[in-house]
C-alpha cells in the first residue's frame, strides 16, 4: 500500500511513524515545502533565543531517522491533488500516486494589505530562514516593531525581549491575545509587558511601511516610528489552497469526521489544516497548536493502516509564558448566551480567573498567574461534567475548583465505571 503524507511537520512526522510502525511493508512518502529535516515552528523563539541551535529545533534529531524507518522525504510544494486518479502533483513536476494520503499542510502567516510589507526589514517569524533574518537584525538595543499580541506574537515577544531589543508592539483589538483572553485577562497581560518595558499600543494598526535606511512605520492615529526590524505577526490560515476545484469539502480548514477522514474517502486531513468536530463545542473547528496536531496525525495514521481510532475531542488549550506570566485559556472562554461566569482578579498580584458555564457545565476559562488550577479546568472543560450545586459554590469562590471536580468530576467517572462493569 501506499501512503502519501503532504506536510512533514508533527502531525506528519507522527503520521509517517505510526503507519511504518503498523505498516511494516508499506510505502511512505513524506513531502515538506523546505528544503532540511523537519522541524518545530514552535522551537523557533528558542532559536532566537539562543537556547538551541537549528538543530534543536529538528523533530527528529537523528539525521538518519527517516532514512532508517524507510519513510521516503521529499521536498517540493503540492500543485494538486486528484482524487478520482489518486495522484499527488507537485509544482516541481513530479507526481506520486496513493492508495492513502494524508493532508497535514499546517498554516501560513497571513499578510494584511499593507504598503511596503516588501521591505528586507519586514520579516513574519514562521520559518527557519525568517528566524536567520530576524537573528541578523534583531540585535540588542535595535529597535523592533512586532504587528500583533496574538498568541503566536506572544511567543515571539517573549524572544525578541530576551534579546534586548527596544520592542514596540502594535495590536489592532483592544487588547492583548484577543483571540484567547477576554478583557480582564488581556488588558492585565498588556500591564505586565508594559512593566516590563515593552511599549505595547491596543486599538491601533500600522497602515503603512516606508522604506529607507531602516523602516518608518505610520500607524493609526497618525504617529510615526522609526525602526530597524518589523515583525509580522498578524495571524495564519490553513494552507489548503491547492484544493480549489476538488471534492475535498472544506470551510475554514479541511473537513473531516472523527477518523480524520475528509469528504473523499482514503484521504485523511490532521493538525493546522483541519477542521474537525468537537463533542464539547458541538461544531467543526481548527485548534491551531501542536498537541492538537500530533493527537490527529497518529488518529489519522491508525485508520490510514487499516486499524480504527476515533479523535475524541479537539483539544482547544492554550498555556502562554509571556514575560514570566503564564497565562491558560480552556474552551469556550468567551461564555455563550445566557450563560453565568464567576470572576476573581487581584490587579497588583497579576492573578485573575474567570469561569464560564453553560447551565451547571463549565464550558470555558481564562487564568493568569494561576497555574494551579490548570489540570483541574482540563478535565472539567473536556469532560463536560454536570457540576450540579458545585456550580454556584463556583460562581461564589472560583477558586474552588479542586473541590469541585474531587465531588463530581470523579464521582461520575466512578458511576460510569460502575454502569459499563455491570454490561455483559
Amino acid at each position: 500500500m501506499k501512503h502519501v503524507i503532504i506536510g512533514n511537520g508533527p502531525a506528519g512526522v507522527v503520521a509517517a511513524e505510526t503507519i511504518r510502525k503498523r505498516r511494516p511493508q508499506d510505502d511512505i512518502v513524506l513531502i515538506g515545502d523546505e528544503p532540511g529535516p523537519p522541524y518545530s515552528r514552535m522551537a523557533i523563539p528558542y532559536l532566537l533565543i539562543g537556547n538551541v541551535d537549528e538543530g534543536g529545533t529538528w523533530l527528529r534529531k537523528d539525521p538518519s531517522h527517516f532514512e532508517r524507518l524507510r519513510i521516503r522525504c521529499v521536498t517540493g510544494r503540492v500543485a494538486t491533488i486528484d482524487t478520482a486518479a489518486k495522484r499527488i502533483a507537485l509544482t516541481e513536476g513530479q507526481v506520486f500516486e496513493y492508495d492513502r494520503a494524508l493532508i497535514a499542510t499546517g498554516s501560513s502567516p497571513v499578510r494584511p494589505p499593507i504598503p511596503g510589507l516588501d521591505s528586507p526589514f519586514v520579516h513574519p517569524c514562521w520559518t527557519l530562514n525568517d528566524a536567520r533574518a530576524i537573528l541578523a537584525l534583531a540585535r540588542p538595543g535595535a529597535r523592533v516593531l512586532q504587528m500583533g499580541a496574538g498568541f503566536i506574537g506572544c511567543i515571539i515577544l517573549e524572544a525578541l525581549a530576551q534579546r534586548g531589543v527596544a520592542l514596540t508592539v502594535v495590536e489592532m483589538g483592544d487588547r492583548m491575545v484577543p483571540r484567547m483572553m477576554g478583557p480582564g485577562a488581556g488588558g492585565m497581560i498588556k500591564r505586565w509587558c508594559e512593566a516590563k518595558g515593552v511599549t505595547v499600543r491596543t486599538s491601533t494598526r500600522v497602515e503603512a511601511i516606508e522604506p529607507g535606511s531602516n523602516v518608518k512605520a505610520r500607524f493609526s492615529g497618525g504617529q510615526v516610528g522609526e525602526f530597524d526590524l518589523v515583525i509580522q505577526a498578524t495571524g495564519v490560515r490553513p494552507n489548503i489552497g491547492f484544493l480549489a476545484g476538488s471534492p475535498i469539502k472544506a470551510l475554514v480548514g479541511v473537513l473531516t469526521d472523527e477518523k480524520m477522514q475528509t469528504t473523499v474517502p482514503g484521504v485523511y486531513a490532521a493538525g493546522d489544516c483541519a477542521e474537525a468536530y468537537d463533542p464539547v463545542t458541538r461544531q467543526t473547528i481548527v485548534s491551531a497548536i501542536q498537541p492538537n496536531a500530533v493527537d490527529q496525525g497518529y488518529v489519522a495514521a491508525v485508520n490510514m493502516s487499516g486499524g480504527s481510532a476515533d479523535a475524541t475531542v479537539v483539544t482547544q488549550i492554550n498555556v502562554l509564558d509571556t514575560l514570566g506570566l503564564v497565562s491558560t485559556s480552556f474552551g469556550q472562554w468567551q461564555g455563550v448566551p445566557h450563560g453565568e461566569h464567576a470572576e476573581l482578579s487581584d490587579p497588583e498580584g497579576f492573578r485573575y480567573l474567570r469561569l464560564e458555564f453553560d447551565q451547571d457545565v463549565l464550558i470555558g476559562s481564562n487564568s493568569l498567574g494561576m497555574t494551579e488550577h490548570v489540570g483541574v479546568m482540563r478535565g472539567l472543560v473536556e469532560g463536560g461534567i454536570r457540576l450540579g450545586a458545585w456550580k454556584d459554590r463556583l460562581v461564589a469562590d472560583p477558586t474552588r475548583l479542586m473541590e469541585a471536580y474531587l465531588a463530581t468530576a470523579q464521582a461520575q467517572e466512578q458511576f460510569q465505571g460502575h454502569s459499563r462493569g455491570s454490561v455483559r
